[in-house]
């Protein structure tokens, strides 16, 4: 039976984050997550018995991280009047820069998730969770996007987030993300000004 710290478990997942953004799949072992997380040698194979089983727990641990932030940006936004254009800029602007390791490494897992599929099962609860959350904020904050286009929305949103973590960071400007959510913006509808106002 594995061992069940859960500081430590935390650690050598956040380190494999961590490896996946800076090296990709093909730099993470369990003694590179090891030294990443300064453990000692044995440490990721006592909790994770092989390569695959490391994935999958930074790909949970993701989702994990994810679930958070997003629940108290939901929050927050309740709290604070915004634009759904102010809410896509500064969400993007954030994983852009901010989470640019998170969003690298979901990457690195997405891609190696087509030829895994326990790590595809895994990868499967963020999208799910994304597409509830999204849905859930809509109500919540009285977004003006039809909730029948809110894939269309997340679909554009990813593509626009791939473009902006993948793009040298000096090019990540506010001016080139507003840009990018005045297309999402056209492309989910609908375009009347009205629906444009200030969330409640």
């Amino acid at each position: 039976m594995p061992p069940t710290n859960p500081a430590r478990r935390r650690a050598l997942t956040d380190a494999a984050i961590a490896l996946l953004a800076s090296s990709g799949v093909h730099g993470l072992t369990h003694r590179a997550v090891e030294k990443e997380a300064d453990l000692p040698p044995g440490t990721a194979s006592n909790y994770f018995r092989n390569r695959e089983a490391l994935l999958v727990a930074a790909a949970e641990r993701i989702v994990e991280l994810h679930l958070a932030d997003t629940g108290r940006a939901t929050d927050l936004a309740a709290e604070q009047p915004a634009t759904l254009a102010d809410l896509l800029t500064e969400s993007l602007l954030t994983a852009a820069t901010t989470l640019r390791d998170r969003y690298l490494a979901i990457f690195e897992l997405q891609l190696e998730a087509v030829r895994r599929p326990v790590l595809a099962a895994a990868l499967a609860g963020l999208s799910g969770a994304a597409a509830r959350i999204t849905a859930g904020q809509h109500d919540k904050l009285g977004l003006p996007v039809p909730r029948e286009r809110i894939p269309i929305l997340i679909a554009l949103y990813e593509g626009a987030l791939f473009t902006l973590v993948t793009a040298p960071p000096q090019n990540v400007r506010r001016d080139a993300v507003q840009a990018l959510v005045r297309a999402i913006m056209d492309g989910c509808g609908p375009t009347d000004p009205a629906d444009r106002a200030t969330v409640p």
